[in-house]
């Protein structure tokens, strides 16, 4: 059984994966100042909670994008399981073919997820992460990474909004019952909600219009399942396409 952590901007989700069965995933937010002893706290909580041994766990991959908490991760797991975490980066195999200006610069999230996509789903894919930014990733038809989109986070957007204007509230992001708002709460969050619906839309149009072909569309990420349900394209769900990945490049690198 292996642990199995994703460092993002804002959140951290780990799981304990056993075989190719995800045993549980649980999210808790990222803080770089927090040390190692209270990352071990939040991940051996997260264990217990789950009713997984903690003896069982035999190793650990890790991906970051954040690097000031990726060694004080490392740490945590080391304190917490005696385990030697595997980092996503430079030198470690992935079996993914990076078609990019600068591969070694591509973030391990991105690799991690694409890595996932094309061993579960058919090709060519657009694999959409929607966290505290919204990226976009471009596999072709022979699995190679072509390169992708970054764009601004919903969450990004309404904390902008909210900051910058005198009179506009912070709003919970739940789906307004109409496109057009007869309220403020309700304009703003019809504004952030299709709005990003409608970018996602026509970002996968012009994608496929570039490529020439028909993607299959994959989603990850904590927003993820608030916009898919808004978008007007078919789009897989999978909130456990890091945990994925990270499994299948542990089990690339293992000795």
């Amino acid at each position: 059984m292996i642990l199995a952590i994703d460092i993002g901007n804002t959140n951290i989700v780990f799981g304990c994966i056993e075989g190719s069965e995800i045993l549980f995933r649980e999210r808790i937010s990222t803080d770089p100042s927090a040390t190692d002893l209270e990352y071990a706290s939040k991940l051996k909580a997260g264990l217990e909670m789950n009713s997984v041994d903690i003896s069982g766990i035999s190793g650990a991959a890790i991906s970051s994008v954040v690097p000031a908490v990726t060694s004080t991760m490392k740490k945590a797991v080391a304190k917490l399981t005696g385990a030697a975490a595997m980092i996503v980066g430079p030198g470690v195999k992935t079996g993914l073919s990076i078609m990019i200006d600068n591969p070694a610069a591509l973030g391990s999230d991105l690799v991690v997820g694409a890595v996932a996509a094309i061993n579960e789903y058919p090709v060519p894919q657009i694999i959409i992460d929607m966290g505290t930014a919204t990226t976009f990733s471009v596999i072709d038809s022979k699995r190679n990474f072509l390169g992708g989109i970054i764009m601004t986070g919903m969450a990004v957007s309404a904390d902008a909004l909210t900051s910058r204007t005198a009179q506009l509230p912070k709003i919970a992001f739940e789906p307004p019952k109409k496109v057009i708002g007869s309220n403020t709460v309700d304009s703003m969050k019809s504004g952030l909600m299709y709005g990003t619906a409608g970018s996602v839309d026509g970002l996968i149009k012009r994608i496929e219009a570039e490529l020439g072909e028909k993607c299959t569309v994959i989603a990850t990420g904590g927003l993820a399942p608030i916009v898919c349900h808004l978008c007007e394209r078919d789009i897989i769900l999978d909130d456990d396409l890091l945990l994925k990945g990270l499994n299948i490049i542990y089990n690339k690198n293992k000795h």
